[in-house]
């Protein structure tokens, strides 16, 4: 038979999605994936319920409802200082993840490259070598997750054609400062090229720190792609709602991939997404307010237990140094380090090899998530006393 895809075989499935199941298996505690174990807010239940009763239930316009659309551009030029125009300047998507592959479709021709930071969310990998570029990669150092500007600077060439970019950042909870962002900037501009900017934990952020969109920084507006959903700000990543912002011209191209991909994101959902771009500020603060007192109650655990980390700045996620423990476990690196926690503890987490390109890089590294209920983080915290 003729051989497949050979291009499938440069990476690898989802870890993350691997030791979700893992951990269902086990019936351990899952802070691998990160999705909230409560429940979403009353009201985009109420909301979506409402779609569904009323008929909403056949295919929508192809690049997203018109209500959606709106909702959305109020709240990008509200919120994260970005014009647009919902007529021709959005693409409502299945969720962040067909955004941004769909959006890469859109930009990458063969031969051309992109810059990723790393670690970075596990899809941005594969998602540039299946539209043909070939992946620049930059990283960030711990413990604070700063970049080397030169060797940033260094990553770009005629070649480059975008930078991925995710602030707050998946898997270590950096916030890109302004000025990192000005820096991005000047280079997308020197060598012509685009940023696509992935802002689905706008949201969740702590310490007073603040979200800056790039595409609000001089310059950048008609070079920048913004990609969000309403996963992660609304507790409901089973919904798949998520959109792309960009000029009209992109968006063009965008939407045709959208089209050919998946159609169109579920329809009543869209409508009850529109309710929640609606929800009050004090909705944020809220949400902010729920993340920080998660975070500041699984720190002092993980240190306790062993691990060697900084708080993140944003997003739920706390990417750990497992060094100290890996001889406990009799273990030499990240995979095994996972699967025998679970079995020790019953505690899952991401082996943090997952989030680089080179082999080697995050072998002492695991991620924890800790979007859960309070009652999910007390009952982690007396498996993890079993260290």
């Amino acid at each position: 038979m003729k051989p497949l895809s050979l291009i499938t075989e440069t990476f690898c499935e989802s870890v993350i999605r691997e030791m979700t199941r893992i951990c269902n298996a086990a019936g351990g505690h899952n802070l691998s994936q990160g999705f909230p174990d409560f429940d979403s807010p009353a009201p985009i239940r109420e909301a979506a319920v409402r779609a569904i009763m009323s008929g909403r239930n056949q295919y929508p316009v192809t690049f997203g409802e018109p209500e959606l659309r709106e909702a959305i551009a109020r709240k990008a030029a509200s919120y994260n200082g970005i014009t647009c125009d919902p007529v021709t300047d959005i693409t409502v998507t299945c969720g962040a993840t067909e955004a941004m592959i769909a959006t890469l479709k859109a930009l990458i021709n063969p031969g051309d490259e992109v810059v990723i930071f790393e670690p970075f969310y596990e899809n941005y990998g594969p998602d540039a070598i299946l539209s043909g570029a070939t992946p620049r990669y930059v990283t960030l150092h711990a413990p604070d997750w700063r970049y080397d500007p030169a060797e940033l600077a260094a990553a770009f060439s005629e070649k480059t054609k975008a930078v991925i970019l995710n602030t707050p950042n998946n898997p270590t909870g950096k916030v890109f400062s302004r000025q990192e962002l000005a820096e991005i900037a000047a280079l997308c501009e020197q060598w012509d090229c685009y940023a696509v900017s992935d802002e689905i934990y706008e949201h969740i952020l702590y310490d007073g720190a603040a979200h800056t969109s790039i595409a609000s920084l001089p310059g950048m507006a008609q070079r920048t792609v913004t990609i969000n959903s309403i996963s992660k700000t609304y507790s409901v990543t089973g919904w798949r709602v998520g959109w792309a912002i960009a000029p009209a011209a992109i968006t063009q191209r965008i939407r045709k991939v959208h089209d050919f991909f998946t159609v169109g994101a579920p329809t009543p959902f869209q409508h009850a997404a529109a309710e929640a771009l609606a929800f009050p500020e004090s909705y944020y603060a809220g949400l902010q307010s729920h993340y920080a007192k998660a975070r500041d109650f699984i720190l002092p655990l993980l240190h306790q237990a062993g691990f060697a980390c900084q708080a993140p700045r944003g997003a739920y996620y706390v990417l750990a140094d497992a060094s100290a423990l890996l001889d406990k476990l009799g273990v030499c690196d990240d995979h095994a380090f996972s699967r025998a926690l679970i079995a020790k503890t019953g505690v899952a987490t991401v082996p943090g090899s997952s989030f680089y390109a080179a082999p080697g890089k995050g072998a002492t590294q695991v991620r924890f998530c800790f979007c859960k209920k309070q009652e999910t983080l007390e009952a982690v915290a007396e498996a993890l006393a079993k260290l």
